[in-house]
């Protein structure tokens, strides 16, 4: 009896390298992570505990910056898997949102290092590495950028809920297993 030829993986469950789910999954988390800190302790008075947030909102954004290098290098030097087949307007959407994400991954933080140079307010990575000063001490300039940092955050918070509710459309509606590309393998 003759074997049937083994048919190529559809790319609806062609999954995404481990590193590239791995790094998806930390950024996802940080960026929550990040967004929800920054908004919870934008409202607390003046206070030890408001300072020691606002350190680890900053620590979060540099890592956050060096994990989107990371991720970009790993983007640009391997091929993900084939696009799931969508109508175009959604294919243009879904690149459009995943081209807004990467270049807030960047933009978000570099503000808030700008933002945070510019009044006067060193980084110091997890309390051990300073790093220099984005721009020079500005108080101008640190109220200027101060509301950018919030509002690019939010624009950032809206992609990711846009980004989310179509990997569930996939999954519920179109139940084409797209979620399982980026889910972390199971052992």
């Amino acid at each position: 009896m003759p074997s049937t030829p083994a048919l190529p993986q559809s790319p609806a469950v062609m999954r995404y390298s481990s590193p590239a789910i791995t790094l998806h999954w930390l950024l996802a988390l940080m960026i929550v992570g990040s967004f929800s800190l920054g908004v919870y302790m934008h409202e607390l008075p003046f206070s030890p505990t408001r300072l020691k947030l606002y350190n680890w909102h900053k620590w979060a954004g540099v890592t956050i910056l060096a994990l989107s290098f990371v991720r970009l290098a790993w983007r640009i030097s391997h091929r993900p898997p084939p696009d799931v087949a969508t109508p175009a307007w959604q294919a243009r959407l879904a690149h459009a949102t995943h081209h807004l994400l990467y270049a807030l991954f960047f933009i978000v933080p570099l503000v808030g290092w700008a933002y945070s140079s510019a009044a006067g307010f060193p980084i110091v990575w997890f309390g051990v590495l300073p790093l220099p000063d984005f721009v020079p001490v500005d108080k101008a300039l640190a109220e200027a950028l101060k509301p950018w940092h919030g509002w690019l955050a939010k624009a950032m918070a809206l992609l990711v809920l846009l980004h989310v509710a179509g990997a569930l459309k996939h999954q519920f509606i179109d139940r084409d297993g797209l979620i399982g590309r980026m889910r972390p393998a199971r052992r």
